[in-house]
């Protein structure tokens, strides 16, 4: 347990340097302005990072975003069939009904909310670690969690929940939704394609839908999560209102999309990647299962 602590430090104390493109475009409006701002790109930042620290930079840090991920796609996937299951057993939303969209979009935003509700503090922390650049305020998740205790209290480690379940809900309800639709539509047309390829696209798609409809949200929950970071003061009262004229003000209505492209190139193949791992591993286990009862 102590050498996977000092593992973690470790690993995690290489990311002061850097931020990710995607996290740099989310989060450069608190601290420039908006001609600054023209000057970032995906290859600029990206071309930086080789140049600064070489190609193996892009990895730096990644421990902590899959702490944080584990348990939210494990939630997410579990009380996803969890919450369909109990919303079939409503009189109207049973197997047979026409209302499957509907069951489809409700357990996927309860399921998205479950899944955000029990994992937000580590991804506050994520976030506050991966935007660090030459000043190392944060040491690491454990330091991190009790300095952000320590400076600003509990309710720290929520700052942008608020934003995050108006939007996650959405997000995963849309992208359950979508998913599920495309993968049996595609069945149906053509039932020999192989299950994994079906759901590595069909995966992918539901991801872009569900991240162009709630892009905004999520930079809002960003620029909430890094309110007070290092020991700094807000530039503007901590809430979504706040948030969003502030965004308004500085960056326009263009500003809510800022990032949006990197998230796209991230998406793209993570959401495909999850979905197609989920149902390979489902079909993987469920054959095991039938096995062991013969």
């Amino acid at each position: 347990m102590v050498s996977l602590t000092v593992e973690m430090e470790e690993v995690l104390g290489q990311n002061r340097n850097h931020c990710c493109p995607r996290t740099a475009r989310l989060v450069a409006g608190m601290h420039s302005d908006v001609a600054a701002l023209r000057k970032y790109s995906i290859w600029h930042e990206a071309s930086r990072i080789v140049r600064e620290e070489g190609f193996g930079a892009f990895w730096k840090g990644n421990l902590v975003t899959i702490v944080h991920r584990l348990p939210y796609s494990a939630i997410s996937f579990y009380s996803y069939e969890r919450y369909k299951n109990l919303l079939q057993m409503v009189p109207g939303l049973d197997r047979d009904s026409n209302n499957v969209g509907v069951v489809r979009l409700l357990g996927g935003g309860l399921a998205g909310i479950t899944a955000a509700s029990v994992t937000y503090p580590l991804d506050v922390v994520r976030t506050r670690l991966a935007t660090q650049k030459t000043t190392r305020y944060y040491k690491g998740i454990f330091h991190a969690v009790s300095t952000i205790c320590r400076d600003e209290g509990i309710k720290g480690l929520y700052k942008g929940m608020g934003a995050t379940l108006l939007g996650v809900g959405p997000s995963i309800a849309i992208s359950f939704s979508v998913y599920e639709s495309l993968r049996s539509h595609w069945q149906m047309e053509r039932p020999h394609d192989s299950t994994a390829v079906v759901s590595l696209f069909s995966g992918s798609l539901s991801g872009i839908a569900s991240s162009t409809a709630t892009f905004p949200l999520d930079l809002v929950k960003r620029r909430m999560q890094l309110q007070g970071a290092a020991g700094t003061a807000s530039a503007h009262k901590s809430t979504i209102s706040g948030t969003v004229g502030d965004i308004l003000q500085r960056e326009g209505l263009r500003g809510f999309y800022r990032g949006i492209a990197p998230e796209y190139l991230k998406v793209v193949p993570s959401v495909g990647i999850a979905f197609m791992t989920y149902e390979t591993l489902k079909s993987l286990l469920s054959s095991m299962g039938t096995d062991d009862g013969s």
